[in-house]
């Protein structure tokens, strides 16, 4: 990796946010999104490299896009209402469920018994939402397990 990457790499996190922002035109060229502090040094970060390294080939990026439309057009909170219900989700231990709210990212642990997030333990994903927004939440719907059909997803 070249000095100059390393260094924008290494100060990317002590920027501020009105830092980070300006960081964002200068490297995208355009207005940034209205995204988490934490989410836009991953993405400055992620550009920066793109820039030095190069980014994917036409003909990559171009698949990508025709696998979104896949997924977007066999979504079922993005078909007809009268669609039959999705397959529950299975969760093995071990897996990480990851949501933004607040500003912060939350990551929740599968265990065997339940689930971990930030060193405790809970026995129901609900309790784990509930927690992080203080208000009563379906878990799987919190992470994005399930949806709600017709109806957009939480931001």
């Amino acid at each position: 990796m070249s000095s100059d990457l390393v260094a924008t790499l290494a100060a990317l996190p002590g920027l501020s946010t009105v830092e980070l922002r300006a960081e964002w035109r200068r490297l995208f060229r355009a207005s940034p999104p209205l995204l988490s502090r934490d989410l836009l040094v991953r993405a400055l970060a992620h550009r920066a490299q793109e820039l030095t390294h190069g980014g994917l080939t036409k003909a990559t990026q171009r698949r990508l896009r025709a696998l979104a439309e896949m997924a977007v057009n066999a979504d079922p909170l993005c078909s007809d209402a009268s669609a039959p219900a999705s397959r529950p989700v299975t969760l093995s231990p071990g897996a990480r469920l990851v949501r933004e709210w607040g500003g912060r990212t939350h990551v929740v642990t599968v265990t065997l018994d339940g689930f971990e997030h930030e060193g405790q333990r809970y026995r129901s994903l609900s309790q784990v939402a509930s927690t992080i927004t203080g208000a009563h939440w379906s878990g799987p719907r919190f992470f994005g397990l399930i949806g709600t059909r017709g109806a957009a997803r939480h931001g």
